[in-house]
């Protein structure tokens, strides 16, 4: 499994995406072929350096007129290039998510979006540039840490605003992804390179999971910092068996509150977005029984199950306990088959794996156990026994 590791710790742009890459040893001749083939521009390949670190700058010089161009149009150009199909798609995808970010921003619809051309062309050409080398790299995961988006305010079109423009902003909005603000003023992050990084990567996490790094290549930006002005990239093989999952862990303590509201106290922050929930009974001060209620969250639903939780019990505080991540496995569903007394019953079963395929455990789905357990008033862990085993041996077999 070959994995592709970003670290933006200064921002991350359509060139720099594309720099890093060919530093990494992707073909520059066929990248800059593509990038020349579907717009007016001129690109040049540049060995330079930043601070000391030696990276790959990809100069894109625009020769396009000084007009607007419609989106359709913009497609129209990318559907009719000669660039491979994957490629296209790739492309069109990415424009697809900064054309939906303008459109929301400025409450235009996406039929009457105009680019400025020479920007357009621009952006055209590094993002074909970014989609080419992936697919010359063909990585099987992609992982993003924190992206530095800069500070201060920068000049658009509409005027000045504050670090992200307000189309980055939406993009990293939508898509999820972990940002933070320094580490020198400037616009770190670009809308085109939020709207790459948003499309390919797979996981976007405060830590790099362990890896076995073969190579690593920097990316180029324009300006230069008190600071090194580069993305970074690393590829390798990853060295974990489970997958990193970034949570939190919500904990309170309660005293005064009854069985029947704690089962509904799970039922409800389960529902509303709580990766797990347990319900600790415990002895606290002057001898008085009560529970230790404990919810595991994304971060980004801290705030708002806490709340939940304090309405739901009447507890007067909750703390937050960041942890570095979880580990998990892969999951997937899969039907079996089981015999029972001449008839044949289907259920799923769940089966863990770790990220080489290894399979870890299979458990079946309760609830389906317990129906046809209840409908042929036989136990239902034999039922569950009888599906995991069949899943099991299904399983070995292949």
């Amino acid at each position: 499994m070959k994995m592709l590791a970003f670290e933006p710790f200064s921002g991350a742009s359509g060139d720099m995406i594309t720099g890093c890459l060919i530093d990494l040893g992707v073909d520059a001749g066929a990248v800059r072929e593509n990038m020349e083939s579907v717009a007016d521009v001129s690109v040049e390949i540049l060995p330079v350096k930043k601070l000391g670190i030696s990276a790959t700058w990809v100069k894109v010089v625009s020769n396009a007129n000084a007009r607007h161009i419609r989106y359709a149009e913009l497609l129209d150009v990318i559907n009719s290039s000669g660039i491979n199909a994957s490629t296209r798609l790739n492309a069109r995808a990415i424009f697809d998510i900064m054309a939906c970010a303008e459109s929301e921003v400025h409450d235009i619809p996406l039929e009457d979006l105009t680019f400025h051309e020479v920007g357009a062309a621009d952006a055209l050409a590094d993002v074909v540039g970014a989609c080419t080398a992936i697919a010359l790299l063909n990585p099987d995961r992609i992982h993003i840490t924190p992206i530095s988006i800069g500070g201060g305010t920068v000049q658009t079109h509409h005027g000045k605003f504050p670090v992200p423009t307000p189309a980055t902003s939406e993009i990293l909005s939508r898509f999820h992804l972990v940002y933070k603000g320094g580490p020198v003023e400037g616009e770190l992050l670009t809308p085109t390179g939020a709207a790459i990084l948003s499309h390919f990567a797979h996981f976007s996490d405060n830590f790099l999971p362990q890896m076995k790094a073969e190579k690593v290549g920097y990316g180029a930006g324009l300006r230069d910092y008190a600071y090194p002005n580069v993305l970074r990239a690393s590829l390798g093989e990853p060295d974990d068996a489970l997958l990193p999952n970034e949570v939190e862990v919500l904990e309170t303590n309660v005293d005064d509150v009854t069985g029947e509201v704690l089962g509904n106290l799970i039922d409800e922050l389960l529902h509303a977005g709580a990766k797990d929930v347990s319900v600790i009974p415990t002895t606290g001060k002057k001898g008085r029984s009560g529970h230790l209620v404990q919810v595991i969250v994304r971060p980004s639903d801290s705030y708002a199950l806490a709340k939940r939780l304090i309405e739901e019990t009447g507890t007067l505080g909750v703390r937050i306990i960041p942890t570095r991540h979880r580990l998990i496995a892969l999951r997937h569903f899969e039907q079996v088959e089981i015999s029972i007394g001449g008839d044949t019953y289907v259920l799923n079963v769940k089966v863990a794996t770790d990220q080489s395929g290894k399979v870890l455990n299979v458990s079946t789905e309760f609830e389906e156990a317990r129906a046809i357990a209840k409908k042929l008033h036989l136990p239902v862990r034999r039922v569950i026994g009888m599906a995991e085993q069949e899943g099991w041996s299904r399983l070995l077999k292949r």
